[in-house]
């Protein structure tokens, strides 16, 4: 399946470019008291909550996807987690970049690990990106993000792909300077998710998929899943030796080399195979 949100926080199931609401599903989610669980309760019981889907969108009335709205389809992530310079062509970009402007050495994945971003830099396709030091550069990075199902902690390589509930086109804004990564990737609009998110026993194995990004028109980052230094697996028992991974948690898996500015007004077109097509504007 494909499940989006869209418009005024509806639930909806993306098919053959139709979206049909799904939001009444969200009742069999039950009641909730203070303190508020930790997690997203909706990606936490989409398994069981398949059948009642597929039953709701039989009797929906479709709406055109272009008409809609889209925004993140998790609602509530408890941390994103992203991994840094994870394609070997991007290393290679990623130090001359730095070095030359910089003055930074950069670090391979296996040395450095992960780094997180704030969960407030989140936004959906709908939403702009919003540049927060427009003096500075600012930077695209396509990545297949993956979003975790059920609570893993200390998983294997083997087992890793059992606790991903889905996965979405994401882009990691990245303003470049001398700070820490954290600091420069969570600006509010910096981590993009969408259009929707299509779950794991559609999507199957992401090894072997596609990713093409353009600006204006203009391609910048063709790249292939398979050529990721750390493996979507790899990367989720990377991740599971240091936190507990709660459904709705995001895990952004690195970006290609072809990185590079963008400035107000531009639109950024990703596309990862299987997946599909993220459209974001820059304020």
């Amino acid at each position: 399946m494909r499940i989006c949100r869209f418009n005024e926080d509806r639930i909806g199931m993306v098919e053959d470019g139709q979206v049909y609401d799904i939001t009444a599903v969200a009742e069999d989610l039950g009641p909730f008291g203070y303190p508020l669980p930790r997690h997203d309760v909706f990606i936490a019981a989409l398994p069981e909550l398949s059948g009642r889907i597929r039953e709701i969108a039989a009797k929906a009335h479709p709406i055109a996807a272009e008409d809609v709205r889209f925004l993140s389809p998790v609602a509530n992530p408890g941390k994103l987690m992203a991994a840094p310079v994870n394609y070997m062509d991007h290393l290679q970009e990623a130090e001359e970049v730095l070095i030359k402007y910089f003055e930074q050495k950069v670090e391979q994945i296996n040395k450095i690990g992960l780094f997180l971003k704030a969960t407030s830099s989140l936004i959906g396709a709908a939403d702009p990106i919003r540049l927060r030091l427009d003096d500075r550069r600012n930077d695209h990075e396509i990545e297949l993000a993956c979003v975790i199902g059920r609570t893993a902690n200390h998983v294997t390589e083997e087992d890793a792909l059992d606790y991903v509930a889905g996965y979405c086109v994401g882009l990691d804004i990245t303003l470049r300077g001398p700070e820490e990564r954290s600091l420069r990737k969570s600006s509010d609009t910096y981590s993009v998710l969408g259009p929707w998110m299509v779950t794991a026993d559609e999507m199957g194995d992401p090894l072997g998929l596609g990713m093409h990004l353009e600006v204006n028109g203009d391609s910048r980052q063709v790249a292939n899943t398979r050529d990721l230094i750390f493996s979507v697996p790899k990367l989720i028992a990377l991740a599971s030796r240091f936190y507990t991974l709660h459904p709705g948690d995001v895990l952004y898996t690195g970006t290609p080399a072809g990185v590079g500015e963008i400035v107000s007004g531009d639109v950024i077109t990703a596309t990862i195979d299987r997946v599909g097509t993220l459209t974001s504007r820059v304020a």
